[in-house]
């Protein structure tokens, strides 16, 4: 991508976020080139039509075999990112039926692995995606979820069945086939009792911690029927109706962010178009506030993240027109910059009654080359005119590496909101606010430093002694390892877990994750909190998964236990959606009926509430 920006050396120098001259900047114009302009290969999750075609031209001209026969293979692996899996099955059968003979057994093993997950997709794409009901992709897969379609799934049994028969096999991939194979005759409607018993995950292994009582998945219903990758979701009331609406947004240049009304029932209907949000497209998280006072809740939008020095999009910043209308200010506000985001925090930073942003940036100086002086972050202080200025320089915040979350909070309750930013690869920082938009590092002194691989975070008072404490998740865990913790094999399943930090009111955090049975391996992308049950106690749940696509694991919810232990309840509340999970929000979107919404469109009704009305 090329950068926009006044070709000024003095700015250049002070960062890398270089600004147009804002009465000149259209938004959408602005999207709409970079989308234009994407190269087939900057987005691995993009164009995979496009990266076929380039792979089969090549094939043509390649006279290599071994190179021949690692352009098939990929090939097959993008045509199932695209979703053409009977073409990706006869491409990886093909390969192992002219290839097998020659491979080492490894090799032939992973070759049978993406043959037998080729089938498991055919299955997942013909049901859970293309008739998606109420039950579909729940774990356990039961009732309703189960395949009417099964000859994926039919298949996948086998080639699992196969593989774990073999003596050969790899021990750790082992335990990946096992969980597939348990899903696979789950769909089939064979769990637990046609599942050999060497292989069973047993029942009991996907136990809930209590009864919450049921979710219910109602989102088609209700008028939000939306497919797309990961992003963003927001659960607000823009119109200030009384009634909660959907934004939702996806990371790809080409999505378009869709706003969904409430019409107070809880029955949605899509106003896009009518919002004026046709055109502003990518995303792959919000956040939203009211940024001026005027009483209606406005939108950041990041764009950019996992993409490196190819995500160098602008954000935006949506103004809330107070008339079921946006318009995208970003210029005008002093906000346009270009970096990998994903991340950003609204707070009062500097005490003068307007909201400031935080905005954190995806800087990997191990893979890109980014200029020196390059910073990874921007605090952006409110002038309370509708515009902000660049407060960076002078925060007292030093920061570097992959910014995958920041929050705010007053953690020691001095009325000045702090910021804790969750890195990936690096110790966590905490910034204790100073007044004025200055900040100091008390990282150390608070002992908040870890997962060093981390994602999602935020402040919360899980216990209500009226001090935030600080929950930050970790990002690191194979499939293999999160079946092994399954099977009660803890000691040897590798991977990063999460952190419960509690405050200990004098400026310190102990780490109570392991007390509150939270030291578990959750690959957790997306995450939120609310009070599923109106006992005053923050509950959360958290949208998990990889970029890998045989990371199927449950998105995952907790029931806090008056402030003491969290337990598990993702099953018998039917949380335990095994695509990925990414935007969370929880809100009342009838005002009397506890609600869930996950990013992959889930509207989820607490059922005793509904057998009240």
């Amino acid at each position: 991508m090329k950068w926009v920006g006044i070709a000024v050396v003095a700015l250049a120098a002070a960062a890398f976020l270089l600004r147009p001259r804002p009465a000149a900047f259209d938004m959408k114009a602005k999207l709409a080139e970079i989308a234009k302009n994407e190269g087939t290969w900057d987005n691995q999750w993009d164009h995979a039509k496009e990266k076929i075609a380039e792979l089969e031209a090549g094939l043509a001209k390649e006279r290599d075999p071994i190179k021949i026969f690692q352009i098939r293979r990929e090939i097959a692996r993008h045509q199932l990112y695209e979703g053409t899996n009977e073409e990706a099955i006869a491409g990886f059968q093909s390969l192992l039926d002219e290839y097998r003979a020659q491979m080492p057994p490894p090799a032939a093993e992973a070759l049978e692995g993406e043959l037998a997950f080729a089938w498991f997709r055919l299955g997942e794409t013909e049901n859970c995606a293309m008739h998606h009901n109420a039950d579909s992709c729940l774990l356990p897969i039961r009732r309703g979820g189960m395949h009417h379609l099964p000859r994926g799934s039919t298949e996948a049994v086998k080639h699992y069945a196969a593989l774990l028969a073999d003596p050969a096999i790899d021990s750790e991939n082992a335990y990946s086939y096992r969980w597939l194979l348990n899903l696979g005759y789950m769909t089939l409607g064979g769990y637990p009792e046609k599942v050999p018993k060497q292989w069973l995950i047993p029942p009991a292994a996907f136990a809930s911690g209590s009864d919450i009582g049921r979710f219910e998945d109602v989102a088609a219903d209700r008028g939000i029927a939306e497919f797309g990758a990961a992003g963003g979701l927001i659960l607000e009331d823009f119109d200030n109706d009384g009634a909660l609406d959907v934004l939702v947004s996806h990371m790809g240049v080409e999505d378009q962010l869709e706003y969904f009304h409430n019409d107070g029932k809880g029955h949605f209907t899509r106003r896009t178009k009518e919002a004026g949000l046709t055109g502003i497209v990518g995303g792959i998280d919000m956040f939203q506030a009211d940024y001026d006072n005027d009483g209606c809740i406005d939108v950041f939008i990041p764009r950019g993240g996992w993409l490196h020095d190819h995500g160098k999009f602008p954000a935006s910043l949506l103004h809330n027109n107070c008339d079921g209308t946006f318009t995208d200010v970003t210029a005008k506000a002093g906000l346009l910059a270009y970096g990998p985001s994903m991340t950003a925090t609204w707070a009062d930073f500097d005490g003068d009654g307007y909201l400031d942003l935080f905005v954190g940036y995806e800087i990997d100086r191990k893979n890109v080359n980014w200029p020196p002086e390059t910073r990874n972050f921007a605090l952006y202080l409110n002038n309370r005119d509708g515009t902000f200025r660049d407060a960076s320089a002078e925060s007292g915040i030093m920061l570097d590496g992959v910014v995958k979350a920041s929050v705010s909070g007053d953690y020691d309750n001095d009325g000045r909101p702090d910021i804790y930013v969750s890195l990936l690869g690096k110790p966590n920082k905490l910034y204790r606010n100073l007044g004025g938009g200055k900040f100091e590092d008390v990282t150390a002194r608070a002992g908040v430093a870890e997962p060093v691989m981390s994602f999602t975070t935020w402040f919360f008072d899980y216990d209500n002694d009226g001090w935030p404490d600080i929950f930050v998740t970790g990002y690191f865990a194979t499939l293999s390892d999160v079946a092994r913790e399954v099977l009660g094999d803890k000691a040897n399943a590798r991977g990063e877990r999460p952190r419960l930090y509690h405050n200990n009111r004098d400026g310190t955090f102990t780490d109570m994750s392991r007390e509150a049975h939270l030291d578990q391996l959750l690959l957790t992308m997306g995450a939120n909190f609310g009070d599923l049950d109106n006992d005053g106690y923050p509950d959360f749940y958290l949208g998990t998964g990889a970029s890998i696509l045989t990371a199927l694991v449950p998105n995952r919810m907790f029931h806090n236990v008056e402030g003491r232990t969290f337990e598990d309840v993702t099953t018998s509340g039917g949380f335990g959606h095994l695509q990925k999970g990414h935007g969370v929000a929880f809100g009342d979107v009838q005002h009397f009926e506890n609600l869930a919404v996950d990013r992959t469109y889930q509207i989820r009704e607490d059922q005793s509430a509904l057998a009240a009305r």
